[in-house]
């Protein structure tokens, strides 16, 4: 069964399952997930609980032997698994297969793993996983959902606002959801019960956005100028190297380029992009700006980033911050 952080607390009012496996990027989310596996275990009676970290030299047989002992005291325990590195190795993963198919009614087991690429989400020991356990993934919320989730969050405090204030919320705190939570919380102890006003949450919130140069070209795929201004300046105030930023963008400027020549000779863009291989996260942006451009436009852009290159590597004369932000408005909508 796999189920996402936010529906967890629905679920375990449900009753509570042998096994579960959090993993994802989001921390913030990830640890509020695994409280409550803990809490909810608690409260049906799992008195005793271990924790191994599953580290070099981790001994996996200690596994297997607290699955099959309790203490006098207890007659349910939780086993806390915890593997920093989401790859347990070739005796690991035989371990995990072999536990799974022994599990116990008396035994709440909580395996806890980083954001996992999509080679070790098909191997043997993750399938066993998911074959027998219940999957929480607690991935990071996407830009454009990030609006409903500060509500969602402000209104479990008693508060509101309107939906241009959670906008620019979510500009503030956007690529950094454990700020974001923190800023929340602070609006909770800064103000009563009811509805925030811009002035109030534009005063109280610092920005503590986290930029990164593939939301730089999410917002260029998109075509939101101002996304793209605002990433941009904050990838520049940051020091980001100039090349690592055109790299990004270039990367996804030729694979659009790609998919709409394939589109051109007569292939639909699905299967345009199953032919190219591109990643199953970015092909809903590159379906949607193929949608929206034409190949002329994609072609002058990869001639404007081959000049920029030239720029960063001193053979052009050129201001480079504002060369990129023109390559990236060469996207916006109109």
């Amino acid at each position: 069964m796999a189920i996402s952080s936010e529906d967890l607390p629905r679920h375990l009012s449900s009753g509570l399952k042998p096994l579960y496996v959090v993993f994802g990027d989001a921390l913030l989310l990830a640890i509020e997930a695994a409280d409550s596996i803990r809490a909810a275990a608690r409260a049906a009676g799992y008195t005793e609980r271990e924790t191994f970290i599953a580290e070099q030299h981790f001994k996996w047989g200690e596994l297997r032997n607290s699955a099959q002992s309790l203490s006098l005291f207890s007659t349910r325990k939780v086993i806390d698994l915890r593997i920093p590195s989401g790859k347990p190795g070739v005796e690991g993963g035989k371990a995990l297969q072999d536990y799974c198919a022994n599990l116990s009614e008396d035994t709440l087991t909580l395996i806890s793993l980083p954001k996992l690429d999509w080679t070790v989400q098909k191997s043997q020991w993750f399938g066993a996983l998911e074959q027998h356990g219940v999957m929480v993934s607690a991935d990071d919320i996407p830009r454009s959902a990030l609006p409903r989730w500060i509500a969602e969050r402000l209104k479990r405090q008693g508060q509101s606002t309107d939906e241009a204030t959670l906008e620019f919320l979510t500009d503030r705190c956007e690529g950094n959801l454990l700020a974001a939570f923190q800023e929340i919380q602070k609006l909770a102890l800064l103000f009563p019960a009811g509805q925030l006003s811009f002035e109030q949450v534009k005063d109280a919130v610092m920005d503590v956005a986290r930029y990164d140069i593939f939301k730089l070209s999410e917002a260029m795929l998109n075509g939101n100028a101002a996304r793209f201004a605002r990433i941009l300046d904050g990838l520049r105030a940051e020091g980001t190297a100039t090349v690592l930023v055109l790299w990004a963008i270039s990367e996804d400027i030729r694979t659009l380029g790609k998919v709409l020549q394939a589109a051109q000779r007569g292939g639909n863009l699905g299967n345009a992009m199953r032919d190219i291989r591109v990643r199953r996260d970015k092909q809903g942006l590159i379906e949607s700006a193929a949608r929206r451009l034409k190949f002329p436009h994609i072609e002058r852009a990869i001639q404007k980033a081959a000049r920029l290159d030239k720029t960063i590597k001193g053979l052009r004369r050129g201001d480079v911050w504002d060369e990129l932000l023109q390559l990236g408005l060469r996207f916006s909508k109109a």
